[in-house]
């Protein structure tokens, strides 16, 4: 597929349009400038490279995991009440 070439003003009047189809399509999206220079922009794919170069690298983020993962958790309670016939939504705040 060739790479597609857009004026700049061109990305302007539809930019979220021609950004979701960079996005969908997976491909690079070229803008000309008014001075004639190109831009180029393309999607980025998702990975976790930061975070595995964060956790493996940087002693402060180490720290701050097991920081969290020796926290005391609370545990989920469910705020939602069975459903009955006739049965109406509870006024206010639910009780803690």
């Amino acid at each position: 597929m060739a790479t597609k070439i857009i004026p700049l003003h061109e990305l302007q009047m539809d930019t979220e349009g021609y950004l979701r189809r960079c996005l969908d399509s997976g491909q690079a999206l070229v803008v000309e400038l008014p001075d004639h220079r190109l831009l180029s922009i393309q999607p980025v794919e998702e990975d976790d490279a930061l975070t595995d170069e964060l956790i493996e690298h940087n002693a402060a983020f180490q720290a701050l995991l097991a920081k969290s993962a020796a926290s005391p958790r609370k545990p989920f309670r469910s705020i939602v009440t069975p459903a009955s016939p006739g049965l109406e939504e509870p006024q206010g705040n639910p009780p803690r």
